[in-house]
């Protein structure tokens, strides 16, 4: 057996895999692909475990720990799960796996780990404030041809471009 990693997928075919796991999904489960409710349900579970009745009487997170509410009995949790656990899989298969903090060669391994949770946390709040993030309102939005999907799949992108031309200078 060889150590050298498997080439990777042509896009083509990974991109018809992708709408064929997201037709899939719409047929089996009723609803499209999607991952930060996964995040926003363990924050606000989280939240309750430290301030019970501050979250309970907060709009946003009350509902979510409301009596019966569990997070491990939604979709979108196994769903996360199973993806992590895929993608393990198919690193592991692939013998691509392996530890490493990848980005601008300027900046240390804590600048690179810094830059990478901020912007998770202002793609979160963005998820967030548009109710979807890249899977579940771009994908899923666009593939029901929702104007939200592609109104949010344009300025994720415009976006991208504008805080890579403004940072690129630590990528030389």
């Amino acid at each position: 057996m060889s150590s050298e990693a498997k080439p990777l997928w042509r896009p083509h075919a990974a991109g018809l895999l992708l709408g064929l796991g997201l037709l899939l999904t719409f047929l089996l489960t009723g609803h499209g692909l999607g991952g930060s409710g996964f995040t926003t349900a363990l924050a606000a579970a989280g939240a309750d475990v430290l301030a019970p009745s501050t979250t309970a009487g907060n709009s946003y997170l009350g509902p979510m720990v409301a009596e019966g509410n569990n997070p491990l009995n939604a979709w979108i949790t196994w769903q996360v799960l199973g993806v992590a656990i895929g993608a393990l899989i198919g690193a592991v298969s692939a013998r691509r796996f392996r530890f490493d903090v990848d980005g601008p060669t300027r900046l240390k391994k804590a600048g690179r780990l810094t830059m990478a949770l901020v912007g998770g946390v202002i793609a979160g709040f963005g998820a967030r404030i548009s109710l979807g993030c890249t899977s579940g309102l771009g994908l899923s939005g666009a593939a029901t041809l929702a104007t939200a999907g592609f109104v949010f799949l344009g300025g994720f992108f415009i976006s991208g471009a504008i805080f890579g031309l403004l940072t690129r200078r630590l990528w030389q």
